[in-house]
């Protein structure tokens, strides 16, 4: 109620209304005379007006439990939610591709390599009666080097590190048996056999094992390069390897090895045949 007092001043108005909020030190209960008193209560039990929960989830701190129609764990289930779909695609993706059912997707940018060679053109034929005796696997590193005297190499110069990997064969040609070279004897039990030396044959390339080990380019030579590609240099080191090739056949004992391996097809051959005893010799080369 208000009034007056004795002294003639204005009674102050202590009604719950006109009272402000009263700030209650921490760690007092809900008996404690200091408890915060004005405005509408929390408690639900709270006979006053406007008492009750309030319906702002703002207004709620996070140790207190949510409000009616606030669900503080759905964000959590959503992430699971998204994270099992995911990991359902994924699989599906794997299975699908497992099996072969997944679509292949073209790269429109992808690189296409187009063969547009002629028909080859044949030349010629040639009979052979070659009979291979022995075959050779060589490897060699050739060093090529070309440059300038009095000019630096590093302003002209052209060396390539180039391994090369051949084969080259040794044969005897049958077809260059002349007359009287079979001599047999008179009981028929012998035969005397001459034969041509065997020959070694041009060395064949292997591409597929040999490679250019290093290069080293003047700065004159690297830019001629921009302007004008020069295709002999490459074949210039291919006839050096074949050729080199071919003189390491001669001094590996290769012919040698064609000469004793067609020593023994001609008597295992003629033995059969029903001669006892066989002799091959070689001519000279």
């Amino acid at each position: 109620m208000s009034g007056k007092s004795a002294g003639g001043e204005p009674a102050q108005d202590l009604s719950e209304s006109a009272r402000g909020p009263v700030m209650v030190p921490p760690g007092a209960g809900d008996d404690s005379p200091w408890r915060r008193d004005a405005g509408p209560s929390d408690r639900p039990d709270d006979p006053r007006p406007g008492a009750g929960a309030s319906s702002r989830p703002e207004d709620w701190s996070p140790d207190l439990e949510p409000p009616a129609g606030v669900d503080r764990g759905r964000p959590a289930r959503s992430l699971v939610v998204l994270a099992g779909v995911v990991a359902l695609i994924v699989v599906l993706a794997l299975g699908f591709r497992a099996v072969g059912l997944w679509p292949e997707f073209r790269n429109p940018f992808g690189q296409q390599q187009t063969d547009r060679s002629q028909p080859a053109l044949l030349k010629s034929i040639q009979d052979l009666s070659r009979y291979v005796a022995a075959e050779g696997t060589f490897q060699k590193v050739v060093d090529l080097q070309t440059s300038r005297q009095n000019v630096p190499t590093w302003l002209v110069n052209d060396r390539t590190l180039f391994v090369a990997a051949g084969r080259v064969e040794a044969y005897v040609d049958f077809g260059k048996i002349g007359e009287g070279a079979i001599t047999e004897s008179a009981d028929g039990k012998s035969v005397q056999v001459k034969l041509p030396a065997p020959q070694l044959g041009e060395a064949n390339l292997d591409l597929e094992n040999s490679y250019v080990f290093a290069e080293q380019r003047g700065l004159l030579n690297r830019l001629s390069d921009l302007f004008a590609s020069d295709p002999d240099r490459q074949r210039q080191v291919y006839q050096l390897a074949e050729e080199q090739i071919t003189a390491a056949a001669r001094e590996s004992g290769l012919a040698e090895r064609a000469q004793e391996n067609t020593r023994k097809m001609l008597e295992g051959l003629l033995k059969s045949l029903g001669y006892q005893t066989v002799t091959v010799t070689f001519e000279t080369p």
